[in-house]
């Protein structure tokens, strides 16, 4: 054996309880499994620690992160050993010559900057760039809708014509082809909100003809919620599609303890009606985005450029400001229902406006003595719409809620705010629910926090061989201390590595060992088959 993990509180993914065991690892894979009193190449002592498969985060950002970052630490000191990119509607690929820079805008804030030239444009190029690359994790790929829209129409709201629809989807073949396994939709943000439901069930036709699943950011989280919801079911059964949705909450006061009473009647409705309807969620009360999502849908149409030519416009400015400042019917206004002293900003672009870092709107609005929807119009403006913001708007009891409920997984939904402050759930967000939801509050038992983290999204995405302690999976494996197991993150200090995970083996080799990250490991492309 190359690796044998002996006297191991094996938790195996399953939600089964826990048992002694050891552990034994040949190559890649996981070969033994027992008392084992065999000879090994490295002989780990579990002492008695927690060891399960490594946490899959079906939701993550880092498209671009995995070129600029080999190390892939940020997932792995937390216990990632698997994730998916290409969420909310965003991907890197496809990409047309003519939008390539709006695509870069779209992509940058929720991403971070890349400096490097994109050596693709189809989605099947994209997938060849990545078998070349050196990964530090497992990744598997969506394809953004957002990104097939701007392949084809770049900003430009309206219709898409016959041709236009025939190009998005034949862009939406090529990635599903290639490897891809499924297609997310960001419908809160532009230029995906000016898709019609009508054009997003064709879309998904093509969807259903490679087996492939729906991950939606639906295109509301306040007041439009239920709407929204609705929307995304009609989408998906009309399309006869298995329906995911992303980081379910209910944004705005008036909607806590009440919204989600009924999205769960809903999802149970559909459900019984045999609808293949799931859900994640983040183990935090507040979100991350972007300060443009915060505008009226009309602003951004034709991308952000012309948003700024539209903001310095006196009249269109006013009209913006007063819209800002009233609940709205054909939009989500969450800054209304939640107020500007819940809006901190987490990241800029230039280096003049770094002092603003960490500062609430309601905070710059006092100290500079303007309105909130001026500094953000002023924001926008001054850093081309490269502002991250991590916007506190949902209930701690409703997050509670989607964590605990049997068809929820948990993800991370990383931003990439590496100029600034990032949102804590970067570094985070799978040792917060062992800390929090598991050893505080027993919210959770271990073994189901586990399941929901490692052998449910492995499922839900059909990963094959993968979040499960079993004879013949990939040997994807943590060493947790759950005594020392600490998550250092706050909203202040994001940028720290959580402590407890002592050991974490990405496909057979050791990746984290006490707390020092080894170099002789390699993530693999995880491609639908």
């Amino acid at each position: 054996m190359d690796i044998l993990i002996k006297r191991a509180k094996i938790v195996d993914g399953t939600g089964e309880l826990c048992y002694q065991g050891d552990i034994g690892i040949k190559d890649d894979k996981i070969v033994e499994i027992g008392t084992i009193n065999k000879e090994a190449k490295k002989i780990i002592d579990a002492g008695g620690r927690i060891v399960c498969p490594g946490f899959i985060d079906i939701h993550g950002h880092a498209d671009l992160q995995i070129l600029r970052d080999k190390t892939g630490q940020i997932k792995l000191r937390q216990g990632v050993t698997t994730e998916f990119i290409g969420n909310c509607g965003f991907s890197v690929a496809p990409l047309s010559v003519q939008y390539e820079k709006l695509l870069r805008d779209y992509c940058s804030p929720v991403m971070g900057d890349y400096q490097g030239s994109f050596q693709w444009k189809s989605y099947e190029e994209y997938v060849q760039y990545l078998k070349q690359q050196s990964l530090s994790h497992n990744i598997g790929l969506l394809v953004g809708n957002g990104t097939l829209r701007i392949a084809v129409k770049g900003f430009e709201n309206g219709p898409l014509s016959d041709e236009e629809m025939s190009l998005v989807k034949k862009h939406l073949a090529n990635a599903l082809e290639a490897g891809a396994v499924g297609l997310s939709i960001g419908l809160m943000y532009s230029p995906e909100n000016y898709y019609t439901t009508e054009e997003l069930i064709e879309i998904c036709k093509i969807v259903n003809k490679y087996d492939g699943i729906l991950v939606t950011h639906i295109r509301g989280e306040g007041n439009s919620l239920i709407k929204s919801i609705k929307e995304v079911i009609q989408i998906a059964k009309e399309s006869d599609v298995p329906l995911h949705i992303s980081h379910l909450k209910a944004a705005g006061k008036n909607n806590w303890q009440v919204a989600l009473d009924q999205v769960f009647e809903i999802i149970e409705t559909e459900r019984a009606s045999g609808l293949d309807i799931t859900f994640d969620a983040y183990p935090y009360n507040a979100g991350s985005t972007t300060i443009a999502s915060l505008l009226p849908p009309s602003v951004t149409v034709g991308g952000i450029d012309k948003a700024i030519q539209r903001m310095n416009d006196k009249e269109t400015r006013e009209k913006i400001v007063k819209e800002l400042k009233e609940d709205a019917d054909t939009w989500d206004n969450i800054v209304y229902q939640t107020g500007w002293q819940s809006v901190l900003i987490s990241s800029v672009k230039s280096e003049k406006n770094k002092k603003i870092i960490g500062k609430t709107i309601q905070e710059l609005a006092i100290e500079y003595n303007k309105e909130p929807e001026d500094i953000v119009i002023d924001l926008v403006i001054q850093e081309q719409g490269n502002v991250g913001i991590v916007i506190f708007h949902m209930s701690e009891d409703d997050v509670k809620r989607v964590i605990k409920s049997k068809y929820s997984v948990i993800i991370s939904d990383s931003l990439y705010d590496i100029s600034g402050n990032p949102h804590p759930r970067l570094y985070n967000s799978f040792p917060k629910i062992l800390c929090k939801y598991v050893k505080e509050e027993k919210l959770l038992s271990l073994e189901e926090a586990i399941k929901k983290m490692t052998y449910s999204p492995a499922k839900l995405f059909g990963v094959d061989r993968r979040g499960k302690i079993e004879v013949g999976y990939y040997a994807d494996i943590c060493i947790i201390d759950m005594d020392r197991l600490k998550d250092n993150s706050d909203y202040i200090n994001p940028a720290k590595y959580p402590e407890g995970i002592d050991v974490v083996i990405v496909n057979g080799k050791v990746a984290i060992e006490k707390g020092d990250l080894l170099s002789d490991y390699k993530g693999y492309l995880q491609l639908k088959n």
